[in-house]
């Protein structure tokens, strides 16, 4: 009996050594799962390992994967650590910085860091205390640690606060949708979208699990495809959500993704937008529904006049991975110009009357046709192609229809007509852009707007701005230059 009681503490001891130790270990050195269905991440994340390659020896190295959501910085992330892990004893996956420290805090992060590198536990009772612990510990040890999804400065100062607290040869990779995070680091990569061969054969993985789509699919997975954009989640969400349905459900999605994106899309890219301040909120809000294709300097300009500090918010939405910019043109993803559309109309399904800025030009026609704009109201954008007929032949509104709209700040008309009395324009307007509009002079009461910065008159037919101010007579065909104190283009009141 007593052979058997000694057998079974010593059997106890063993199972906790190898519990506390080397299962430990094990789940350190192992691969980490990547994902479902790898496809293009090896070229992605080769410039990245030849990067961290190309250091020497003695160097620290730290990078940074940036861009916005969906985009798979995460999976690249992983992909780069199974590649390069067994290159260092020391190593440690910190998984969604962001959920963990909403749901624990940065002294849980600091733990869960010591214990993967360390291999054994440290009782930490405040920040400062793990900050010291692992400049001590790690200094002198080559580590590789990847901080995934990251949105706060802390958090990068609570877990690698910099490069001497680290030992020769470490390398550090960071993720994050935010790129003013990254200021400190040796590289920045910014994650690309997925061409149209890798979209296409990611989302036939997941709908019909083959590399390719099933026969009589083919167009229809290419219009689906063509929508998510290369956006890996997006392409994964819809084609789990497809798989195994009729062709008739498919095209039934496919008409609906028109009028309504899928919300578990949505909801994931949504947490950039929630992190931002509200003037941030309302500009990024601005941008996706009035300014895509705008030049960057011109926007910046506007909202800089207007009071809602534009240059350095436009860099903000840039940095948050929310805006680019190319050949100084505003854009954004068309997903996160839906997620936008989404939140502007949420509140106030079916009643776009309400809803605070109206891009659609069926609804927003409707608005001003029935006259049920309300005080929500603080952007409009109504363009219609060019009448190649005559002028009477536009698509005409009353000026009554804005008279409730007492918030309107953005007014965008492209070969619209207004009849009645100008009186009925918001006065809060401060930006009026009315491309192609018909009339040859600008009445008198149009001009009774008090905040108006900028009047965009291009592609005319106006011929006299106002009594004793006489333009050349211009064409459809021309811009229309107005040279008011000196300023061309534009009118800046």
């Amino acid at each position: 009996m007593l052979t058997n009681s000694i057998f079974r503490g010593e059997a106890k001891f063993i199972k906790k050594i190898i519990d506390e130790n080397i299962c430990e270990w094990l789940t350190n050195t192992n691969e980490l799962h990547v994902a479902k269905h790898i496809v293009g991440i090896n070229s992605r994340v080769q410039d990245i390992i030849s990067y961290l390659s190309s250091g020497g020896s003695n160097d620290v190295l730290m990078v940074g994967i940036s861009g916005m959501g969906g985009l798979g910085k995460t999976t690249a992330a992983k992909a780069i650590y199974n590649q390069i892990h067994p290159q260092f004893e020391c190593k440690s996956f910190l998984a969604d910085v962001r959920d963990a420290t909403s749901k624990h805090d940065l002294v849980y992060l600091q733990k869960k860091l010591i214990s993967d590198i360390l291999k054994k536990k440290h009782e930490i009772s405040c920040v400062d205390e793990g900050i010291e612990l692992i400049r001590q510990q790690f200094s002198n040890r080559k580590i590789l640690v990847i901080v995934d999804n990251i949105d706060k400065e802390d958090q990068l100062d609570a877990i690698v606060g910099g490069h001497d607290w680290f030992g020769l040869g470490s390398r550090i990779i960071i993720t994050t949708r935010d790129e003013r995070l990254l200021l400190n680091v040796n590289k920045t990569f910014r994650a690309k979208e997925m061409n149209e061969e890798e979209a296409l054969e990611l989302f036939s993985w997941h709908a019909f699990k083959n590399s390719c789509p099933n026969q009589g699919y083919l167009e229809v997975s290419e219009k689906i495809v063509s929508y998510c954009g290369g956006l890996p989640l997006a392409l994964e969400v819809l084609g789990s959500l497809l798989i195994k349905r009729s062709l008739a459900e498919w095209e039934c999605q496919l008409e609906k993704l028109g009028r309504y994106p899928y919300g578990n899309i949505v909801n994931r890219l949504r947490t950039s937008f929630e992190g931002l301040d509200t003037l941030e909120k309302a500009i990024f809000l601005d941008v996706s529904c009035f300014f895509i294709g705008e030049d960057k300097d011109y926007v910046t300009k506007i909202l800089d006049r207007c009071g809602f500090y534009g240059t350095i918010v436009i860099s903000v939405l840039r940095e948050r991975c929310l805006i680019t910019v190319e050949q100084n043109k505003l854009n954004m993803h068309d997903l996160l110009r839906e997620m936008a559309r989404v939140i502007i109309s949420e509140k106030s399904l079916g009643h776009p009357g309400k809803w605070s800025r109206l891009w659609n030009r069926q609804e927003t026609a409707e608005v001003l046709r029935n006259k049920s704009g309300t005080e929500e109201v603080e952007g409009l954008a109504l363009n219609f192609p060019y009448p190649w007929l005559r002028s009477s032949s536009m698509p005409s509104f009353s000026t009554e229809a804005f008279a409730n709209m007492k918030k309107l700040r953005f007014l965008h008309l492209k070969y619209v007509q207004l009849n009645g009395e100008y009186k009925h324009l918001p006065k809060e307007l401060i930006w009026l852009c009315w491309e192609g509009c018909p009339l040859k002079s600008i009445p008198d009461d149009f001009f009774d707007q008090p905040r108006l910065v900028v009047l965009d008159m291009q592609y005319s037919n106006l011929v006299q701005v106002w009594e004793g101010y006489k333009l050349r007579s211009i064409t459809h065909d021309d811009v229309l230059f107005l040279f008011v104190f000196g300023l061309p283009l534009f009118i800046y009141l």
